[in-house]
């Protein structure tokens, strides 16, 4: 960080209203529209006050009809706007699935080339906040099967302030997974903070001894056990996945090629996982690196529960990855 860099205190959610103000401001064509963002000011209150400063035509509050309104910013996205469609919640986002995979995703392709889409839709993901079955998954791996789309998971303060607007600058559409954990995170970030890449994953901590990785709130609990590893002597490289597609196989496979053994934590479930998408790209692409097989934590296969030491218990823990890596590098 360059000397004289003045630093603002904020939570991610200030943060990520700060991309959505930012947006906004660069270019008349984009609107926020979603269940609650203008009046209540978001189901995680990440759109208070922006209805005041940019009025109701660019801050809808839309009926809670997720098909209906996922549908009309993909109308206005081929008209020439640039929306960003807020789904409350990923299970939410099921509603929609017509509009996201049949027609966002495709219409390109379809239309031989002639009908971008240029939407973004943004959503909170994740368990932890007793939120339940019906509010609290994680099908971020789901969608990154799907051919047409890009899907991102910005971990920190400066990714869910900077990835919004090159988002908006990509043709194609982009679907946005905020963990909802992550909203109360507090941390600095640079006054003159702007845009950032959203093609290539990042290395979060470096280390020889194992390669961890994750993406979206999992980063922290990886750094956590990173640091209790260190303390007995094991160094582990942290990477931060970051886009979840089209995957960036180049850092973390570097990574293991110094380290030599790879941990996958995933906060869905483990049959069908995007853990398990990385582990077979490692298997294909640098089978000769490995010192010991791939190990993955994902959660555990049942519906998020609500009470709370079930929860903890069904997620990916800091402790689980400490137990997992010392069993990978004294094997």
């Amino acid at each position: 960080m360059e000397a004289g860099t003045v630093m603002i205190k904020m939570t991610y959610r200030d943060a990520a209203r700060e991309g959505l103000r930012d947006a906004l401001q660069r270019d008349p064509r984009v609107f926020l529209m979603g269940e609650d963002v203008g009046h209540y000011g978001g189901c995680f209150a990440v759109s208070k006050g922006l209805l005041a400063e940019f009025g109701p035509e660019r801050i809808r509050d839309t009926p809670l009809s997720e098909l209906t309104f996922t549908g009309m910013g993909i109308g206005a996205a081929l008209g020439g706007m640039r929306p960003i469609v807020e789904i409350m919640t990923v299970n939410f986002s099921l509603l929609a699935l017509d509009q996201i995979v049949n027609n966002a995703a495709t219409l390109l392709h379809m239309s031989g080339g002639q009908f971008n889409v240029p939407l973004v839709i943004r959503m909170a993901t994740g368990a932890g906040k007793q939120l339940a079955a019906q509010h609290a998954h994680s099908f971020e791996g789901w969608y990154a099967h799907i051919p047409g789309i890009r899907v991102v998971a910005p971990a920190t303060l400066e990714d869910v302030r900077g990835m919004l607007w090159t988002a908006l600058e990509d043709p194609d559409p982009v679907l946005i997974f905020e963990n909802n954990t992550l909203y109360t995170m507090e941390g600095e970030l640079p006054a003159d903070a702007g845009p950032v890449d959203i093609d290539r994953a990042k290395v979060r901590r470096e280390g020889k001894d194992v390669t961890i990785i994750t993406y979206g709130a999992s980063l922290f609990k990886a750094l956590e056990a990173a640091e209790t590893l260190a303390a007995g002597g094991i160094e582990a490289e942290v990477i931060d996945l970051r886009t979840l597609r089209p995957l960036d196989d180049a850092t973390y496979l570097a990574s293991i090629a110094r380290t030599h053994r790879a941990l996958i934590v995933d906060e869905g479930w483990r049959s069908g996982s995007l853990a398990a998408e990385v582990s077979a790209r490692i298997m294909e692409q640098a089978f000769y690196e490995l010192d010991a097989p791939v190990e993955r934590i994902c959660t555990v296969e049942v519906p998020i529960p609500y009470a709370r030491h079930l929860e903890q218990a069904a997620i990916p823990q800091a402790e689980k990855i400490v137990e997992v890596v010392k069993r990978m590098v004294n094997v």
